[in-house]
């Protein structure tokens, strides 16, 4: 079995979200763990890393690298306009968090600091910003995170390129938030 680790580097406020909401002081509020403390599970960074690999292997025309990531990661199985199934792939992600020695450190009391909230309303043709629609989110603050990816045929090429291709994750994306920089850690 080889095995990938990966850190992640968040070089802006981000959020993956829990699916959860704050009350009033939140609509929406980013995952932690038992400890309070911000993490990305591994089938985000499974589907963010093959939907990278994906979009590489359009824009440079490699399809043979296309039934690669089907096996690596797994691929729906569809029949008559409908998923019917998936076969799963290869490899395993284990979610990506902050190293242990960063989680000792930070105590449940000091982990609140790691969290903010922004708010975010829309604006209609004339200026105005439209009744109901003020939005809170909460951010984590740029973090280090780490993780890994086992399986029998890892690619550290392949993995490399996703990585690189890897610019922003969670929600609001496009719109500034979750830009980050993904690197290979080496033993």
């Amino acid at each position: 079995m080889r095995k990938i680790k990966y850190k992640i580097e968040m070089l802006s406020d981000w959020h993956v979200g829990s699916g959860l909401d704050g009350g009033a002081d939140a609509d929406s509020l980013v995952l932690k763990d038992e400890n309070n403390l911000p993490f990305i599970p591994g089938k985000t960074i499974k589907g963010l890393l093959k939907d990278s690999l994906l979009d590489i292997t359009e824009l440079e025309n490699q399809k043979d690298l296309s039934s690669k990531i089907d096996s690596l990661f797994g691929k729906e199985v569809k029949g008559k306009d409908k998923v019917r199934g998936t076969i799963p792939g290869t490899l395993f992600f284990s979610d990506a968090e902050i190293n242990e020695t960063e989680k000792k450190d930070i105590s449940i009391q000091l982990s609140s600091q790691l969290y903010k909230n922004i708010a975010s309303t829309q604006i209609d043709n004339k200026g105005i910003a439209k009744k109901s629609s003020l939005r809170t989110m909460e951010v984590c603050i740029p973090v280090g995170l780490e993780g890994k990816i086992e399986g029998k045929e890892i690619d550290d090429a392949m993995f490399e390129m996703a990585f690189k291709w890897t610019r922003q994750l969670g929600v609001n994306r496009n719109r500034g938030l979750g830009r980050c920089k993904f690197s290979i850690v080496k033993d």
